[in-house]
């Protein structure tokens, strides 16, 4: 990593370089219990000890750096409150409060703020949180790209839920609410203005309203990952390397619309590794899976849940071919496309 001694777009993109840079640069000097976790949250009270009512205190905070600002099925403001929502809620937490930056270039236009701002309020009502405190600068033209936006979440997690990477256990089953890769594909599509009969849609939605239905259905849910940067390869092996487990997915298993798989089959991308920002992974006991995935399927954004695999066997990551063999999945290694999120 430290070859050059220079950040690499690569060192952004989820995969194993950005490990590599949280683990050996950044967690090396700022660790701590909570930080240690790298979870999409932190649970505060493992530090404080403090609790609110019968919830312990959860936070989180992300920037967002999409190109193009718009795009079918979203925009950058979309993106920032369900992002900041869903890592929420990836720890099993209700959101309640946001906090909002905004650095925004010179020249960069009102009404496009205007809009931004509009998404941002509509996915906030939307979600149940307040936009509760914020912060604007104005930078010089051309350092930006246009706006970035800054966020921090606070929630509550239940009393009773315990949900971590670090909880993944041999005979859980691994379940994803549906089909992948749709956002990062929706991105790529917009960004090179590309000529297609379908239009593909970014997937980006606030899922705090599906958990809440996975934890009513199974309140020991082990895992709930959002699978964003590096899509659901990278996740599952952040996911087995904390836990310290074997994980198996059905490639006939894993959903993709057919208007996706034929873009990353033309441009050469992995949907394995697409990025997603309106999808979940659960990881459960094989005993509550059938109860979860009904559940999740009554819910509009679970409607397509399904069971992809299970925890087993040797560390590791591996998929199941359609044609019976086995292969790895590693942790993305490159950049496959900068500027998702």
């Amino acid at each position: 990593m430290k070859r050059d001694g220079k950040i690499r777009m690569a060192h952004g993109s989820g995969g194993a370089l950005m490990h590599e840079l949280i683990a050996e640069v950044i967690v090396g000097r700022l660790g701590n219990p909570v930080l240690d976790a790298l979870d999409d949250a932190a649970d505060l009270t493992d530090l404080t000890g403090e609790t609110i009512g019968r919830g312990r205190i959860a936070l989180t905070t992300d920037s967002y750096v999409v190109q193009p600002l718009f795009f079918p099925g979203g925009d950058i403001g979309t993106l920032a409150v369900a992002g900041t929502v869903n890592d929420l809620s990836m720890k099993g937490a209700k959101p309640s409060y946001l906090t909002l930056g905004l650095i925004v270039e010179e020249g960069f236009s009102i009404a496009d703020l205007e809009r931004i701002l509009d998404s941002i309020a509509s996915t906030a009502r939307e979600a149940g949180v307040v936009i509760a405190a914020g912060d604007t600068k104005v930078v010089e033209h051309g350092t930006v790209g246009g706006v970035i936006l800054n966020t921090a979440g606070v929630g509550v997690i239940p009393e009773g839920v315990v949900v971590s990477g670090e909880r993944a256990e041999d005979g859980d089953a691994v379940i994803v609410s549906g089909t992948l890769g749709d956002h990062e594909t929706a991105i790529l599509v917009a960004r090179e203005s590309l000529r297609l009969d379908e239009v593909i849609e970014s997937d980006c939605a606030c899922l705090n309203g599906l958990v809440e239905v996975v934890l009513g259905a199974c309140p020991d849910v082990h895992v709930l990952r959002d699978p964003t940067r590096g899509g659901l390869g990278t996740t599952l092996n952040e996911i087995a390397s904390r836990a310290g487990v074997g994980i198996t997915v059905e490639e006939r298993a894993i959903p993709v619309e057919r208007k996706v798989k034929v873009v990353c089959d033309i441009l050469g991308f992995d949907p394995i590794y697409m990025a997603n920002e309106g999808k979940v992974i659960v990881v459960a006991p094989a005993e509550d899976a059938d109860g979860i995935v009904e559940a999740m399927r009554a819910h509009p954004l679970g409607r397509e849940t399904t069971v992809i695999g299970e925890v087993g066997g040797r560390r590791g990551v591996y998929l199941r071919t359609a044609v019976g063999g086995t292969r790895p999945i590693v942790m993305l290694e490159g950049v496959q496309l900068p500027r998702i999120c």
